[in-house]
Parts: structure tokens; sequence; C-alpha cells
């Protein structure tokens, strides 16, 4: 039985009068005779920033309806501003989320990938420049080593501190290595969990001592950003009181078997393997080429951070605590 209905300018007024004087949700949807869902979609989609209104909350619906009778045309000027960040390798999110905040074209990233499908049968390369082309997702083993040997005064992440958990705050960050083909050379990979802004160097081994001076090297100009570090239990993170001394932050190991507690940087590193997959040898692959692409990555605008990029959200940050 559907029970959802469109509102109308009157039935607004009742449920702002109602609303105003503190009855509940499920109250107002029995005086009204219309379901609680309802109210309680009509509340969410149409409070403004000072609360529910009348005449915003019909001007917020009539406009939805508006725009959802409006058709997209994939346009040619539509078409080129799309190849022109999936060349990039922007995502058909990140493109559908930039399209909407920047140029007001409402499409979805569904029908974006659509696009890039009838592209591939027509010969186009396209989807050449998505992350998984296509390919049937594999997911990760747990069977994989953890643990892989002692490291003195290891300090474990149910002793980093509780906000952490939250990603209110900027300044936490997770730290892995990308290993090339027969371990032949890495990248340290570091990305700060809030704004997802990364860091990353080229390293000839992984060696703990190599690890530590890159991993200096990358975060001694975010300094002051650096409060937190969360690693795996590889001797690679051995020197990490070296770490905590010269950045003056606090460096924590995620528990074994659970690459879940760096998920983000374990996310990052499936976006670099784009570029560089596991037969990659890394002592072949420039430090400058490494920063080509992490620029590229920081300067996408991400979905979970409203379509801003993660170095407009680091650049403002820092320029605020300097302040």
């Amino acid at each position: 039985m559907k029970t959802y209905k469109q509102l109308t300018y009157e039935l607004r007024c009742q449920i702002y009068a109602l609303n105003k004087i503190g009855m509940s949700q499920n109250k107002i949807a029995q005086q009204l005779k219309i379901s609680q869902s309802t109210i309680s979609r009509e509340l969410n989609r149409n409070t403004g920033k000072r609360g529910y209104r009348i005449k915003q909350a019909q001007s917020f619906a009539d406009n939805r309806r508006l725009l959802s009778r409006k058709a997209i045309k994939m346009t040619s000027s539509l078409v080129a501003l799309i190849d022109s960040k999936i060349q990039i390798e922007w995502s058909p999110e990140q493109v559908s989320g930039w399209l909407r905040e920047d140029h007001n074209i409402l499409i979805s990233h569904e029908a974006i990938y659509l696009y890039i499908w009838s592209n591939k049968k027509r010969g186009g390369q396209l989807f050449q420049n998505l992350r998984r082309k296509g390919k049937a997702y594999q997911s990760r083993s747990k069977d994989k080593q953890a643990g892989r040997g002692f490291i003195r005064n290891r300090v474990s992440i149910d002793e980093r501190p509780a906000v952490v958990d939250d990603k209110n705050r900027i300044g936490d960050w997770e730290i892995d290595l990308v290993i090339g083909k027969g371990h032949s050379g890495a990248l340290v990979t570091i990305v700060e969990r809030k704004t997802s802004f990364t860091v990353s160097m080229r390293v000839d081994d992984k060696s703990a001592r190599s690890v530590t001076a890159a991993t200096i090297a990358l975060l001694q100009p975010f300094k002051d950003a650096v409060l937190t570090i969360t690693a795996d239990n590889g001797k690679e993170f051995a020197y990490h009181e070296v770490m905590t001394e010269h950045l003056s932050c606090g460096v924590y190991f995620a528990d074994p078997y659970c690459s879940w507690q760096r998920g983000l940087n374990e996310n990052t590193n499936g976006l670099l393997r784009q570029y560089w997959p596991k037969s990659t040898d890394f002592k072949k692959v420039s430090q400058s080429e490494v920063e080509d692409v992490i620029v590229r990555l920081n300067e996408r605008p991400r979905k979970k951070l409203n379509y801003k990029t993660p170095a407009n959200l680091m650049a403002e940050h820092l320029v605020a605590i300097a302040a």
C-alpha cells in the first residue's frame, strides 16, 4: 500500500505549526493522517539553517520538482567536460559532483558510467582511465602476514586518543608501504584521515632506516598538522620513536589482521596501484613521477569531502593554524 503523498502548501503550514510547538513526528503524522516517513522526509529535505520554515520548504520542494523534469542531454560540450576529467583519472562520482558544484549540471555517476561503456563499445578508450577498468572485485585476504616481528616499545592502537576515530580534526595520519616487484623498491605512503591529503616518497628498500628517513622528510613541512601516525606491524616502522622525536607526534600500531583500522591508507594504496601495478620495479620510478601522481590525487574532488579537494583543505588548515 502506497503511503507517501506530495505535500501541499497548506499541509506544510500545519507541519510548521505542529513542529514549532515540539510535537513529535509520529504525532504530527497521526494528526494530519499521513505517514511518519513523509514527515521525516519533509523535515530532513527542507530544513534550512534557521530551521523548518514554510516558504523555504515550499521553494526547496518546487525547485527539486522542476529539476527532476529536466532530462540531461549528452551535448558535445557536456561530453567534452566529462572526457577531460575521465582522461585524468577522475572517477564518475567525482565528475558528477564537480559538474554539480562548478557548472550546476545535474548528471548522476551512473549515467556517466553508461556513457563510458557506450564509448567502449564504439572502440573508445575512456574505460582505461577507470580505477578497476571493469574488472571484478577481489576481496583482500586476512591470511596475509601481519605482526612480522617484535617492535620495541610498540604502542597499541588501543592507546590512541579516541578523538582520532571520529575524524573530526586534521592531524591524524596513516602510513604504509606499496611494495614493488620482487621487493625491488617501494613507496612510503602517508595519508591524513580527515582530508585524505596524501604524501609519498620512493625508497630503494623497506628497511626501517630508509622508511623512517622518508617519513620525516615527507611530514616535516606539515609538522604543525601532525598529531598522530598509525602504522601496521611491519619491522620497517621499528624506528617509530625517532619519528615521534622529530615530528612531536604519537605513533600507534594497528592490531594484526585488522587492515580496516588503516582503511583510508589501504584505499589510497589501491588508487596508486592504478598507476603502478604489482609488476612495477619502483627503482625505475623517479620521485618526480611519484610527485606528479600525488598532485593528481590531492587535486581530485572527493565525495566524502563534499567534492572539495584534499589539497585545498590541507592548505586552508595550514593557514589557519599559522594565523
